[in-house]
């Protein structure tokens, strides 16, 4: 292979994907010389990125087999949801250290939710026994889209301050204001994706590593989509793929969004939505995760109104599931139960072809309330580790002559 190809962050890749965990192995995969390849290897050992383990071999001394070390760093990940946060100290695998959770209002803008999230971290790190230098990036989980290069959340409608707010950089500064710099290139770097986006990273990931087109919907307060294509995150051209939550329903002029247009998904189909349908009928509901609460107890309107949701949410989903053609579509977010998803379910057989749906799972999540914070992690580690990430690192972190 030429070039940054067979790199040493080209060697790890292959070492973190199986596909070449022995030094012989990563010699054929690269036609790299064995000098060459055990050059790399040191590098990576010099970081602290690698680690043997013992393996079996077809005969003779047991091979040394070679695997990521997922303690050398810890990532932060959070997720802002409309009305609380959580967020947790992880290692690089996505095991959690610390967590914590609590309200905060999205809608109390980006500076002071922000500075809040922030003066979480340094508690987190003291619980995880974890200093602030071992804190490789910080991943941030928004309901809103996200244009995933700049970092920054455009036009989301239930966000009200934060269209285009750079929260990159201010979470940094939140860093620096609460924790201090973390080493002497300042505060760690900072990754912001859609929930949807990361929930679907991580329930793929997971769940199903092996399905080529996958498809997370998760409604709560909104209604958002989550695609992998390809192993990868499909975001669109600027991180708006996916807002399926305002899709115009036909039969619905009435219903008024909060994004300011007649008829949309979310308006109708929603956590919020169902929220003011049980307040409409006696039942004072503020919020999605309220409804999530009267779910959890059968109350009958609130199980009517979800399935009827549903139902709504799986005429549009016909649509999604005929151009997409995915082979998991998985259901998650406070109306994620039964009544929701019998509603999905009814709807999505009945008008979609056959040879749409005949090798399509529909099923609920399996990493729950971890899913955001699952994906985080995933999106951070994914990219500090990546082959030409990678190696611009270790010539930062590595003296000359380790390189």
């Amino acid at each position: 292979m030429a070039g940054n190809q067979a790199s040493a962050g080209h060697l790890l890749q292959l070492i973190r994907s199986g596909q070449a965990t022995t030094r012989g192995a990563l010699q054929q995969a690269t036609g790299l010389s064995r000098s060459t390849v055990g050059h790399r290897l040191d590098q990576l050992f010099a970081a602290g990125w690698l680690r043997d383990a013992t393996g079996a071999s077809t005969g003779g001394r047991p091979s040394a087999r070679l695997e990521f070390d997922p303690t050398h760093a810890v990532v932060i990940a959070a997720d802002l949801e409309t009305r609380h946060a959580r967020a947790a100290v992880l290692d690089l695998s996505g095991k959690v250290l610390a967590e914590h959770s609590g309200a905060l209002l999205i809608g109390d803008g980006p500076d002071r939710v922000l500075d809040e999230l922030a003066r979480w971290f340094a508690p987190l790190l003291a619980e995880a026994g974890a200093d602030a230098a071992r804190v490789c990036g910080i991943g941030l989980s928004v309901p809103g889209p996200v244009d995933w290069e700049t970092a920054q959340i455009v036009q989301p409608p239930i966000m009200p301050g934060w269209d285009r707010f750079p929260v990159r950089e201010r979470l940094r500064e939140a860093w620096a204001e609460h924790i201090g710099p973390a080493s002497d290139a300042g505060p760690p770097p900072v990754y912001v994706d859609n929930d949807a986006n990361l929930m679907a990273l991580a329930e793929q990931r997971v769940g199903h590593p092996d399905c080529s087109a996958f498809v997370l919907i998760k409604a709560s307060t909104g209604i958002g989509a989550g695609v992998i294509v390809g192993g990868e995150v499909y975001r669109g051209i600027d991180g708006g793929a996916g807002d399926i939550g305002h899709i115009r329903l036909h039969d619905r002029p009435d219903a008024l969004c909060m994004c300011g247009s007649y008829g949309c998904l979310a308006a109708v189909a929603s956590g919020g939505a169902i929220a003011r349908q049980l307040t409409a009928a006696g039942v004072p509901t503020a919020s999605g995760s309220d409804v999530r609460a009267h779910l959890a107890t059968g109350h009958p309107d609130a199980t009517r109104f979800a399935r009827e949701a549903g139902q709504r949410v799986g005429e549009v989903l016909v649509t999604v599931v005929t151009l997409l053609n995915p082979g998991v579509l998985v259901l998650t977010g406070d109306l994620a139960g039964t009544p929701f998803l019998t509603g999905v379910r009814e709807l999505l057989y009945q008008r979609a072809m056959p040879r749409t749906t005949s090798h399509l799972q529909v099923v609920t999540s399996e990493l729950g309330d971890h899913a955001a914070l699952m994906g985080a992690t995933l999106m951070v580690v994914e990219h500090l580790y990546a082959p030409e990430t990678a190696d611009a690192r270790l010539a930062a972190l590595l003296a000359p002559g380790d390189r």
